[in-house]
């Protein structure tokens, strides 16, 4: 019985791409300095994962480490949390550091794509 119950529940809601609480925190509700950190952060991480599929272990590391500290300054918490697994995985086979940054780009689209909206407002 609980089994059925379990296959009837509607899915959790996906947590969106950027925590808006969170990026108006940062930006103390300032509309013009959010525009900004997010075409900054949009900007930064297209650049970024492409020199992390390009990049040695350490420097891919050095490179996942920034880009899960900016992504956490905007509050994109997915990308946050993907970068700090590639920048583990930077320490692993070059299979796992390339399921890592396919992760991570993912996770990367997703959030650019919400940006976009977020500044055609």
């Amino acid at each position: 019985m609980a089994q059925a119950a379990m296959l009837t529940a509607a899915p959790a809601p996906e947590a969106p791409a950027i925590d808006r609480v969170h990026l108006k925190q940062m930006t103390f509700g300032d509309r013009s300095l959010e525009r900004e950190l997010l075409q900054l952060f949009d900007r930064q991480a297209e650049l970024l994962i492409a020199r992390m599929r390009a990049s040695e272990a350490p420097v891919l590391a050095s490179l996942a480490h920034t880009l899960k500290g900016s992504a956490l300054g905007v509050g994109a918490n997915a990308v946050a949390e993907s970068a700090a697994a590639a920048e583990n995985a930077a320490a692993g086979s070059p299979a796992q550091r390339a399921a890592a940054l396919d992760c991570l780009a993912e996770v990367i689209a997703a959030a650019r794509v919400e940006i976009a909206a977020l500044l055609r407002v």
